[in-house]
């Protein structure tokens, strides 16, 4: 729909928008509007910043934010700033601390202010790893058992196959001590974690200081060595993201082990695919998941799966009814073992930073999951992220609804502790008014996102009433996001900015994202991260010029921090090296998203640039989407899985074309073979999918070595033709 330019905006046009509320409401904001404009004029950055300031509320409609956004920038071109940093408060910030310190140190005479030079230290940040990884570590109080003999040992070496280089060479460190240990960003009576459980909503949040929260995870830590695993041994943990499995996941890095990270949402055979692939020799899990009035088995499905030895902790209460198999121990059994061992500190055991501390999955376009190991420097990635990009320090409150099982999980767990923040959990759906509550209870200061949340609290409005005014940004991962859903969002915390991340498993966190050092457009990226170089391949399969507009394949400078350099079940080179370009003697790392950088200097993401899709913020291969579709029904020779953008933007839906033994076939009722392909594919690979529509097709388009053609669907679908003739 079309929007008036603020200065043509009448008094009526305001009364429209805002008549349920109180009367002269409508005239005040009018004479405000009026004032704003003559004061900035009615189409720049300044007027919607003062607009945000004087005029905007959560309690107005969305109708009238929508009126103000487009208004102001009626005509102002694409990435309009919905969020401007402010000089006063910039200098506060980590970054513009650290600048106003040390910034004509790090950039010479080209340093001004926070704000104008933050482009310049990303820059810095790619150009001279040895000072700012060095600086960064020592702002977030980072301890060595053993110190690194350097930063970076980078052999120099050009046309080679791999990046050559070893970060920290030569230290000792564990990431769990660091998130327990006291300095300068935490003491003792600080708080570590506040939670809730669903259903308790009407109760105070609970809250567990720094001293409970080692005292629980050095218990955990001796009652895992009692198990009489070897050093290094894999150890799973398949729950959902509460208390319980955040001290489960930092007691085994602790104690020197590896956490295996399962989402909970994984049917037995994913799950029992994790398990031998990560050679576990036990996980932790829990007899059900509640959420709700719901009671969804867990253990069952470990079971199932033919985990190795679990312990089993009672999702309420401290027993559970069902019988666990020979060799399996309840929670309390497991505790009891070291009860003489309760406030018994924990000697953590101090590992080469090579050590591999977590194993995850991110899935490939080969059917089968790629298990990605985090070694002891990977959750430093994650740590300096937040703290420069999203600014966590010692105060804040962070939350993210997400599980151990994906890479947000540990992120949240490092991201926070490690900055001497506090860890916000809620023990259900972040989907309910039970989720918005807590965000206020808690008063969280930093709440992580991804799109189908936010467009899902948009639809059922069910955080209306709540003061979510301590909040002081949102950061956004895991799929496209949505202007309007965004501008609603950031209408619930008085405009405070969303920070977009996007980056991957296998980096440890993002390589492209925001600052409060710049201001932000919706549903768009202001920077690369810190120490990371980006670069679009034109149609020639090479680089285009830096800072020019265009849109390609996104390759990734190849020496990042924290960034993997093996894969357990694969050939690392294969899969992000072989076949990339090189650049200044160095080959580029493949991502495999597509990414448009405009001529405003942003960053915009359009998807998988291979056959992996990504729906609800999970990868998923085309493989293995189609491996199920195929054996659904009898009628159906073979399938394509494509994820399709949606027209106004937003996550991806699974679109599945099908392609029939009988290729007269008229007779097959197209919904309820969409009904079927979403009970296989919930029910065999996650409950979280659901197939959006089913497309008839005589073939499936093929390359001349018969490779299906999915990129050549997902255009066509993507243009709106739901019936492609081919």
């Amino acid at each position: 729909m079309g929007y008036k330019a603020l200065d043509r905006i009448t008094r009526s046009d305001i009364e429209e928008e805002v008549g349920t509320v109180a009367a002269g409401v409508a005239e005040r904001i009018h004479e405000r509007l009026k004032e704003i404009v003559r004061n900035y004029g009615a189409d720049t950055p300044d007027t919607w910043r003062s607009i945000c300031e004087r005029v905007l509320s959560p309690d107005l409609p969305f109708s009238f934010h929508q009126m103000m956004y487009y208004g102001c920038y009626n005509g102002y071109g694409a990435d309009p700033p919905a969020w401007i940093p402010d000089p006063g408060t910039a200098i506060l910030t980590n970054v513009g601390h650290l600048l106003e310190r040390r910034g004509k140190e790090f950039l010479g005479s080209k340093y001004k202010d926070p704000i104008s030079s933050f482009s310049d230290l990303q820059e810095f940040s790619v150009s001279n790893p040895e000072v700012y990884w060095k600086t960064v570590l020592d702002e977030m109080s980072i301890s060595f058992s053993v110190p690194p003999q350097c930063i970076l040992r980078d052999s120099g070496e050009s046309n080679s196959s791999e990046p050559v280089g070893q970060w920290l060479p030569g230290a000792f460190l564990n990431p769990a001590e660091n998130c327990l240990s006291l300095n300068s960003k935490r003491s003792l009576e600080d708080i570590a974690v506040i939670w809730r459980d669903e259903g308790d909503d009407i109760l105070p949040v609970n809250r567990m200081t720094v001293r409970e929260f080692r005292t629980e995870v050095w218990l955990v830590a001796h009652a895992i060595k009692t198990l009489g695993l070897d050093k290094g041994s894999a150890i799973a943990i398949d729950m959902p993201m509460n208390v319980n499995s955040v001290v489960i996941y930092l007691a085994i890095v602790l104690a020197g082990y590896v956490v295996v990270s399962i989402a909970d949402s994984f049917a037995p055979r994913e799950i029992s695919t994790r398990l031998k692939i990560s050679e576990a020799k036990a996980i932790f899990t829990q007899d059900l998941i509640i959420r709700g009035d719901k009671s969804i088995p867990l253990y069952s499905r470990i079971v199932e799966a033919q985990s190795p030895m679990a312990v089993v902790i009672p999702a309420r209460g401290s027993s559970f009814s069902m019988k666990l198999r020979d060799g399996d121990i309840s929670w309390p059994d497991f505790l009891g073992r070291v009860k003489h061992f309760k406030e018994c500190e924990f000697a953590a055991v101090e590992q080469p930073v090579e050590a591999f501390t977590n194993i995850l999955f991110s899935s490939g376009t080969t059917g089968e999951p790629k298990a990605i190991p985090w070694t002891s420097a990977t959750p430093l990635k994650a740590a300096a992220d937040a703290w420069c990009h999203l600014d966590i320090h010692k105060g804040d409150v962070v939350a993210w609804p997400t599980n151990l099982g994906w890479m947000m999980g540990p992120w949240l767990v490092y991201a926070s502790l490690l900055n001497g923040a506090s860890m916000a959990l809620y023990n259900g759906s972040p989907l309910s008014s039970g989720f918005a509550k807590f965000v206020q209870d808690a008063k969280v200061t930093m709440l992580g996102v991804i799109p189908s949340i936010v467009r899902a609290w948009k639809s059922t409005n069910c955080m209306a009433g709540y003061d979510w005014s301590a909040i002081r940004c949102f950061g956004s991962t895991g799929e496209a996001s949505n202007i309007d859903e965004y501008l609603w969002l950031m209408g619930k915390a008085c405009y405070k900015p969303i920070i977009e991340y996007c980056g991957g498993t296998e980096i440890g966190g993002g390589f492209i994202t925001g600052s409060f050092l710049q201001a932000q457009s919706l549903a768009a990226f202001s920077t690369p991260a810190m120490g990371c170089s980006l670069f679009i391949l034109g149609s020639d399969g090479y680089p285009i010029p830096e800072n020019v507009p265009g849109i390609g394949e996104l390759a990734l400078g190849p020496l990042m921090f924290g960034a993997s350099n093996k894969l357990l079940n694969a050939d690392h080179h294969d899969v992000y090296f072989k076949g990339m370009p090189l650049w200044k003697g160095r080959v580029l790392r493949r991502h495999g998203d597509v990414f448009e950088r405009t001529s405003r200097g942003y960053y915009h993401a359009h998807g998988r640039a291979d056959d992996t899709m990504n729906l609800g913020g999970i990868k998923v291969s085309s493989v293995e989407i189609e491996r199920i579709c195929n054996a659904a029904d009898n009628s159906v020779l073979e399938t394509a899985a494509i994820g399709v953008p949606p027209s106004g933007g937003g996550p991806e839906q699974l679109v599945i074309a099908v392609v029939f033994k009988d290729s007269e076939n008229t007779t097959t009722d197209l919904n309820q073979l969409r009904i079927s392909f979403n009970s296989t594919v919930q029910k065999k690979l996650n409950p979280l999918f659901r197939v959006s529509q089913v497309v008839p097709l005589s073939s499936l388009p093929r390359t001349a070595s018969n490779k299906v053609m999915r990129r050549v669907l997902r255009q066509q679908l993507t243009q709106g033709d739901r019936n492609p003739k081919l």
